[in-house]
């Protein structure tokens, strides 16, 4: 075990066992450092990506007879190896080593392979659940892994949410249903690009606080979180009526195992390729266990100006037709990867804050959309060349639509906006967003703050804030301010004019020791020539729906010709009777809300058309519908940030944009854009469409 910079004890674990398949902690140390986990009943997955870039491959392919001279030969069945079949099991997963032929795990003494693929809940809408299951299931593989997301399950300190989309349990026993295995990754810490690796944000308020250490404050933090986590998931182990084998593993990069390692556990490694060297390391110091390959990575996320990432559907089906030939365990991460909803987008920092993209397509096995890829068919083909039974028959894709243009035809100027937020925050000092007096102390996750303070002269204003910020004299932009630019001057005034600095957090780092210093908002003090400025009136612009819905009884203008500055539009878009899913094809940026459905809301940027090198511009959204309500009409906010010139928004059916290839099993289905959020339509006929323009 490797010290740390912050804390000696970054092995510290809390180890809990559910049901049939491991509830395991993640562990509190960087991605580097070893994972130490439990597994009850089947593996828990390991570290997820720790890069900003997909692993490179190396050179000649490693033949796996050099550790595996007894490749697979015969079909497997395991059809009477599934929950439903195994209610009254007495032992778990197992592993044995005979001598004779590999090392394999067991399930209820039968030899047992893992084919496992993740599909996290809080990125699918819920009534989407089923058929991505359905999908899994039919393409050959027997376990979902799914992360838990602290942040979302509790926003505010002591508040938990295990509601609706957050339902954790419903999510667990539907795959139990159809008949898969269940991994399930609790955390506290998930990466997972999500915004702070899951963590909640109002673990930022006091600086004193290590996160991800035995600090007291987190331990005490983490323990009151699973007081409440642990008590919804031991009754799903009912299943298992007369106790759980236990399995103790670590997760590392095949190249961290030496040091990652725990003597007397379970070893395994993740990867995206097979290389020459890929088990060197584990071989030397495991040899009479199963492989898992805790995560393998057939995609990866993309990050706004990157080019999204695409990896080969041959090169993935060759590697899992090695992985079962020399029965290897694997997790596929992701199988569908779905939608970063509302503000959980996370980041990467090296050297430079980079947010992660809305779409977290991950270029998987199934689209965003949740529709059928290539990668998928080869899979299905392959798992069914080595299935003993027949594979289930493949759910009928989505139906799509495309509906009349949208041209917005309201608008609400944000500075007449401030008239319906809560109560401002009035500071002698500028507070960071996790330290704002609201939400019962626990503070601002997401959104904007708008910071505002009366001032008499100009000259060079300095500030800190994070991630990006937009400076007004009353309501005129004059400046941005970001973690490159912490100056801006003033010009010289002649009467006493308001300082207006309006922030936005564009996601918290997920990875790294960065994620320690990720408040949002002002940090530290505003001067002007160097003179310190006091005084400060502070709005918190959260984007909840209660902030929408108040909108609703503002007066509305007709959109001029022309107007600059920060500004609600709104139009109209009209999905008839019987609506579908549908792309949305726009040139700005913004979110998605859709009132009384809590974390169903979207966020998106849309860089300057120069920058336009993640996805094409104009940018495409795929919209989910499902989770309306009958005559409930919807708000769609779209946070712009380029200046307002005249916005046309159309629906499309199908969306090119990313040549991804498409299966077509039983119907014609849109090629995909990676650039695409899902939003459905089964109720509603008719959504308002709102557009905020910040520049």
């Amino acid at each position: 075990m490797r010290s740390s910079p912050l804390s000696p004890c970054l092995s510290w674990k809390r180890m809990v066992g559910i049901f049939f398949l491991p509830f395991i902690l993640s562990g509190f140390g960087p991605r580097f450092k070893q994972e130490e986990n439990h597994v009850f009943g089947k593996v828990h997955p390991p570290q997820p990506r720790v890069s900003a870039v997909p692993p490179s491959s190396l050179p000649n392919p490693l033949s796996l007879s050099t550790f595996f001279p007894s490749p697979a030969s015969s079909r497997f069945n395991w059809s009477h190896l599934t929950p439903l079949e195994l209610k009254n099991r007495s032992v778990g997963l197992g592993t044995e080593s005979t001598g004779q032929g590999n090392p394999h795990f067991t399930l209820e003494g039968h030899k047992f392979l893992i084919f496992g693929g993740s599909i996290h809940y809080f990125r699918v809408p819920r009534e989407y659940w089923r058929d991505r299951l359905l999908k899994l299931k039919a393409c050959g593989f027997n376990t979902v892994t799914t992360y838990v997301p602290w942040n979302l399950h509790e926003p505010e300190r002591g508040r938990f949410d295990f509601s609706g989309n957050l339902d954790l349990e419903a999510f667990v026993l539907m795959a139990s249903e159809i008949g898969l295995w269940v991994i399930l990754r609790p955390g506290p810490y998930i990466c997972s690009e999500i915004d702070l690796g899951g963590l909640p944000s109002w673990l930022l308020q006091d600086p004193q606080l290590l996160l991800r250490t035995t600090n007291k404050g987190f331990i005490e933090a983490v323990e009151k979180y699973f007081d409440h986590l642990i008590p919804r998931v031991i009754p799903l182990q009912a299943m298992l009526r007369r106790g759980i084998v236990e399995l103790l593993l670590t997760s590392d990069g095949e190249k961290n195992v030496l040091s990652g390692h725990t003597k007397g556990v379970l070893a395994t490694i993740n990867l995206q390729k097979l290389h020459r060297n890929t088990f060197s390391q584990l071989h030397k110091v495991q040899r009479d266990k199963p492989l898992l390959i805790m995560e393998y990575w057939v995609g990866w996320f993309d990050r706004w100006g990157d080019k999204h990432h695409v990896t080969d559907a041959k090169e993935i089906e060759h590697t899992v037709s090695e992985f079962i030939k020399y029965e290897i365990s694997f997790n596929v991460y992701m199988f569908h990867g779905g939608t970063n909803f509302g503000f959980l987008n996370g980041a990467t920092y090296f050297g430079k804050h980079a947010g992660v993209v809305t779409s977290y397509d991950y270029d998987a096995v199934l689209t965003e959309a949740g529709d059928y890829t290539e990668k998928y068919f080869k899979l299905q083909k392959l798992f069914g060349s080595f299935s003993a039974i027949p594979l289930p028959r493949v759910p009928k894709l989505t139906p799509k639509a495309a509906y009349p243009p949208v041209r917005p035809s309201l608008y609400l100027r944000l500075w007449d906006v401030l008239a319906y937020l809560n109560e401002p925050v009035r500071s002698h000092q500028p507070i960071n967003m996790e330290n704002l007096p609201i939400n019962n102390g626990s503070g601002q996750s997401y959104g904007l703050v708008l910071y505002e303070k009366s001032i008499c002269s100009g000259g060079r204003l300095c500030a800190h804030a994070h991630d990006m910020a937009q400076v007004f004299l009353d309501e005129t932009m004059i400046g941005i301010l970001n973690e490159n630019n912490q100056n801006l001057h003033i010009p010289e005034l002649r009467v006493c004019r308001y300082l207006r600095i309006l922030v936005e957090n564009q996601g918290r780092v997920n990875f790294s020791w960065q994620i320690q210093n990720e408040q949002k908002g002002i940090t530290g003090s505003v001067s002007i020539n160097n003179s310190s400025l006091e005084g400060f009136t502070i709005y918190s612009l959260e984007m909840k729906m209660s902030f929408f819905e108040r909108l609703r009884s503002a007066i509305w203008r007709p959109v001029p010709d022309s107007h600059q500055g920060p500004a609600f539009y709104r139009g109209t878009l009209r999905a008839g009777p019987s609506p579908k899913d549908t792309f949305l094809s726009l040139l700005v940026g913004g979110a998605l809300c859709c009132p009384g459905v809590p974390n169903i809301n979207f966020i998106f940027r849309v860089l300057k058309q120069s920058q336009c090198s993640w996805g094409t511009c104009p940018f495409l959204l795929f919209l989910f519908f499902p989770h309306l309500q009958p005559n409930l009409p919807t708000l769609i906010s779209l946070t712009n940030l380029s200046l307002f010139r005249e916005y046309h928004i159309k629906t499309i059916k199908n969306s090119n944009n990313n040549k991804r290839e498409r299966a077509k099993p039983e119907e014609s289905q849109p090629p995909h854009s990676n650039s695409s959020l899902l939003l459905r339509t089964q109720h509603c006929q008719q959504w308002s469409i709102f557009i905020y323009d910040f520049l």
